[in-house]
């Protein structure tokens, strides 16, 4: 079988980043859960309270030869803003912090490679705040988190919310996407 890779990531509500990285072409999986915290298989509740230090993540399944580690950062910080400290938009809380949670020692090179960039380039009017750490551990969330957006596309939170980022998505990266998959 030829190699994986994961990434994992934080950048606020869960559901919005498994919306945008299940759709691209060479991302294999995208399972939503928490990471950084200092609770074993945290429950949601218990990473809403901000008792367990985890964030809300995406753990992203890819093939480097079709999409690199890279370009799955490159996406990361086009979708959130990196600039917000502990909250996202509405979403307020360390559970929402922007985050990177690297793999190996080339993960968190390259993390810090395109977080430079970005500063030198100044593509943001504020200064970057996201958490480059290495994972320790990754906790898939409760069932009725994964594949949420497709599951409930019409729920309030999901149009006003997650149905941008997909259409920014669709816009920006139809390169990049899978075929169709039938939801909006």
């Amino acid at each position: 079988m030829p190699s994986r890779e994961q990434a994992t990531l934080g950048g606020g509500c869960f559901w919005c980043l498994e919306a945008v990285f299940q759709r691209l072409h060479g991302v294999e999986r995208v399972v939503s859960g928490y990471a950084g915290g200092t609770v074993a298989n945290p429950s949601y509740e218990a990473v809403c309270s901000g008792s367990t230090g985890h964030a809300e993540v995406a753990q992203i399944t890819f093939d480097p030869a079709v999409i690199g580690y890279r370009e799955i950062l490159e996406i990361f910080f086009a979708f959130h803003d990196p600039t917000q400290l502990n909250r996202q938009g509405a979403d307020v809380g360390t559970q929402y912090r922007s985050a990177i949670f690297h793999h190996t020692d080339a993960q968190r090179e390259t993390a810090s490679s395109v977080i430079d960039a970005l500063t030198r380039e100044r593509v943001f009017d504020r200064p970057i705040v996201t958490e480059v750490a290495p994972l320790t551990a990754f906790y898939p969330a409760e069932a009725y988190h994964q594949d949420y957006y497709r599951l409930h596309t019409s729920q309030p939170y999901c149009q006003a919310v997650i149905a941008p980022k997909v259409a920014k998505l669709r816009k920006a990266y139809a390169d990049r996407l899978k075929p169709e998959t039938g939801d909006r």
